[in-house]
């Protein structure tokens, strides 16, 4: 089942901080950057089987759990899927990959980012050791209907792996609750990435696509992932489930 919901986004792309292009003899000269044990996930596509019961998202294969909901966010001026997010009651958790250089990690640099884009909008962020190494715990303030000051809380995480770099973002209760965000922290450790042998620059979303079976249908507010991503791309996002 498929749902589609547009939603306006007001910021635009930030600049690459890295625009070299793996290629040619450069690239295989690279060495490969040390990254987390990786043992129990997330896995690259070369570590597990060709065919199991997760879903095909193209760069991602997310294997189902009870209760999940999947939702795919598009881009429509680019007509491209840009993520992929599941629900489990009141929590969710984004997924994005990316490509990323052979030299190195993006996820440091990445958190840094992620941090000073928070504590600038008038939110706070601090990094704690989580379940796959260090991740990002935010609050972004906000108005109610009330116009009271309320603060959103997020769980930024980040794995790099062979040649890509995996977020995810918890929103909703999960990012407070453990007993809540563990089915989720589940999906993340099960998540496969497709990275692909074409050259791409480190930050370049990988290319995702859409299950056959998914069918578009009415939309529910649900609780979504703050928009704090420093490679968002595109002006308007469709929400898919």
């Amino acid at each position: 089942m498929a749902i589609f919901r547009r939603r306006s986004r007001d910021e635009t792309e930030p600049a690459r901080t890295d625009a070299t292009v793996e290629t040619g003899e450069d690239a295989s000269e690279q060495v490969d950057a040390p990254v987390l044990d990786r043992s129990s996930g997330p896995f690259d596509h070369s570590e597990v089987g060709g065919s199991d019961d997760r879903i095909d998202l193209g760069a991602l294969r997310i294997l189902g759990a009870e209760g999940m909901q999947l939702r795919l966010e598009i881009d429509q001026e680019q007509q491209a899927v840009v993520a992929a997010s599941v629900l489990m009651g009141d929590s969710n958790l984004q997924l994005q990959a990316f490509a990323a250089p052979r030299s190195e990690g993006l996820w440091e640099s990445i958190r840094g980012e992620l941090s000073e884009s928070v504590t600038t909008r008038g939110g706070t962020a601090e990094s704690v050791e989580g379940p796959f190494g260090i991740e990002l715990r935010t609050r972004m303030p906000s108005q109610d209907k009330n116009g009271r000051t309320v603060f959103a809380p997020a769980r930024f995480l980040g794995v790099d792996g062979p040649r890509w770099f995996l977020r995810g973002v918890i929103s909703g209760r999960a990012a407070v609750e453990d007993t809540k965000a563990e089915p989720l922290l589940q999906v993340f450790r099960d998540t496969v990435v497709v990275r692909g042998q074409d050259p791409m620059a480190p930050r370049e979303l990988l290319t995702l696509t859409l299950p056959t079976e998914a069918q578009p249908v009415e939309a529910p507010d649900e609780p979504s992932a703050p928009e704090l991503n420093p490679f968002e791309r595109g002006p308007e996002i469709t929400e898919v489930r």
